[in-house]
């Protein structure tokens, strides 16, 4: 049977435009101070960095990272051991591990007046709070996108929990929400009990775009020219990224 001749379902794409809207909506003013923070460090000539902090949260680096219409001095701060490439209950283990964060940051080098963008939907486990942490310490602006609804839902002493018992709206020079529900999933089936779609992934996707975007704006708007990818799989792509990949090369881990 083909889509067209039963109804299509659009609960998700509907769920999806729903959290999108109410980002915009409520969102807007701590959109635009992230992005003049990140406007900051490219007139400061300063990399913007990034972190995921655990699981697939890790994959909004990639969605940055060296892309065609990308920031070039974005540095994500990747660490196999919590990422997805790593097998999916050994990266478990690891994102409940204390030490992993702040040693990141160490690693990475940020330091006072660097910028740090730091994902993780539900915004409490270890790398997370960590790496926040240790980043507010060096003097680096934070800026935390997360869900408040994790923190509500999941009880004070749950083992996933950094020992702390921070989240990452507390403790971010700006927070960003994300409205991710409480499990992720956003799907019901009729006769089945299991809740299936999670939405993560894709509505930190979507902010990450729309941080990139303000940043870019705001940088024109000062007459900053903001150091942008070209394709490299078009024509001149690779002639047009070479005086970034001379900038960048050295500073950016993952070039």
């Amino acid at each position: 049977m083909s889509m067209d001749s039963k109804t299509k379902d659009l609960r998700f794409l509907n769920k999806f435009h729903e959290m999108a809207m109410k980002f915009e909506e409520e969102q807007a003013s701590s959109l635009e101070k992230a992005a003049e923070k990140m406007a900051d460090a490219i007139a400061e000539d300063r990399l913007i960095y990034i972190f995921g902090g655990g699981g697939h949260t890790t994959l909004v680096m990639q969605e940055l990272f060296w892309r065609a219409g990308g920031l070039a001095n974005l540095c994500p701060m990747i660490d196999f051991a919590i990422h997805p490439v790593t097998p999916a209950y050994m990266y478990l283990a690891h994102e409940r591990m204390h030490g992993v964060g702040n040693s990141l940051v160490d690693y990475y080098g940020i330091s006072e007046g660097d910028v740090i963008l730091v994902f993780h939907s539900y915004g409490f486990n270890p790398p997370t709070i960590d790496c926040a942490l240790r980043a507010g310490e060096k003097g680096a602006t934070v800026i935390g996108v997360s869900s408040k609804d994790w923190d509500v839902n999941i009880p004070k002493d749950f083992p996933i929990r950094h020992s702390s018992g921070h989240h990452l709206s507390g403790i971010s020079d700006i927070y960003i929400e994300n409205y991710v529900p409480f499990g992720d999933t956003v799907i019901k089936h009729e006769g089945f009990d299991q809740p299936t779609t999670g939405i993560s992934s894709t509505i930190d996707f979507y902010i990450a775009h729309r941080l990139e975007m303000e940043c870019v704006k705001a940088c024109l708007a000062r007459g900053i020219t903001p150091p942008v990818w070209s394709s490299a799989n078009i024509p001149g792509g690779d002639e047009k990224n070479e005086a970034l990949r001379d900038k960048y090369n050295s500073r950016v881990k993952f070039l």
